[in-house]
């Protein structure tokens, strides 16, 4: 197979080696945006993130495989994919344990007050604070429940979590208290202690988090959003963040980077990153496992 590999494989310099021992011929481009260092028409498969973003997929006139590294499927026209009957795979699973990780992570920080210590330390300030909270008992929502949801089920449930999913498919799952229908969210919503978003952006499933939902929150609910930012409302967000909800974990927004204007930003109850949550040490080797298992 004729493969364009692209620099949003980290491992992919290091395995060509490996690639064309098994018979396929490799053309490399680092970043994605730029120009291809082959025809389109000499493109058979790929692997890459991005890359259809900048090179419309209607160029690749002989395109027969698809190896995303991302878990999210919203950067490719499945449309096209699905009409031309290209083979599509992507990297589920890779980044679940880190995510999982960064989003019990952050709600921790929250309930522990972090930051208080952390400015107190830097001042040389003894002094306790005896506001902390405990996960223990807590109702946990997670709203989509593939790998990333599940792995965070686990952890949650393995501080002795009431973990509750919302799901399109519900299913018996031990790692969750039960699973149940999107129809069912409003519900659930209103009972959590914290919200955790999982699920992938599509046209029903942008804003699903509005200004409505937000008023249902419990109030002191904390929300952790670890899968696409225009899932929320970021304008009720903020108002509900002020009125309302205990504090935010966001990994993720609608316009990246955040403005260096957004009212987020000072925000003593919200976490900020720069959609970071997905890195960990073992996601080299997870991701070189998939594509090679793929390939074969």
């Amino acid at each position: 197979m004729n493969l364009l590999v692209t620099g949003a494989w980290q491992g992919a310099k290091e395995n060509i080696e490996v690639l064309e021992q098994m018979g396929h011929t490799v053309s490399f481009l680092q970043f994605e945006k730029e120009k291809l260092p082959c025809e389109y028409n000499w493109v058979e498969g790929v692997i890459c993130n991005g890359l259809f973003q900048s090179h419309p997929i209607e160029k690749f006139t002989n395109l027969q495989y698809i190896q995303l590294t991302s878990a999210g499927f919203d950067r490719v026209p499945m449309k096209y994919v699905q009409e031309h009957d290209i083979e599509i795979h992507n990297a589920r699973g890779v980044y679940s344990i880190p995510m999982a990780e960064f989003a019990v992570g952050g709600v921790l920080q929250l309930y522990k007050q972090v930051s208080y210590f952390y400015e107190n330390q830097k001042m040389h300030k003894w002094e306790k604070n005896r506001g902390l909270m405990e996960l223990y008992g807590k109702t946990v929502c997670i709203i989509g429940c593939g790998s990333v949801g599940t792995e965070c089920a686990k952890r949650f449930q393995a501080f002795g979590c009431d973990v509750i999913g919302v799901d399109l498919f519900p299913r018996k799952d031990v790692n969750y208290t039960k699973i149940v229908t999107m129809q069912k969210l409003d519900m659930v919503l209103s009972n959590a202690d914290i919200v955790v978003l999982t699920l992938p952006l599509d046209e029903e499933t942008r804003y699903l988090i509005d200004a409505k939902r937000l008023q249902l929150f419990k109030s002191g609910a904390i929300l952790v959003n670890i899968s696409r930012g225009a899932i929320i409302d970021s304008e009720s967000l903020i108002y509900a963040l002020n009125e309302r909800i205990g504090g935010a974990v966001l990994d993720v927004f609608e316009e990246e980077p955040l403005s260096e204007n957004s009212l987020l930003w000072d925000m003593e109850n919200v976490i900020i990153t720069p959609h970071n949550s997905f890195v960990g040490e073992g996601n080299r080797d997870r991701l070189n496992k998939i594509i090679f298992n793929n390939l074969y």
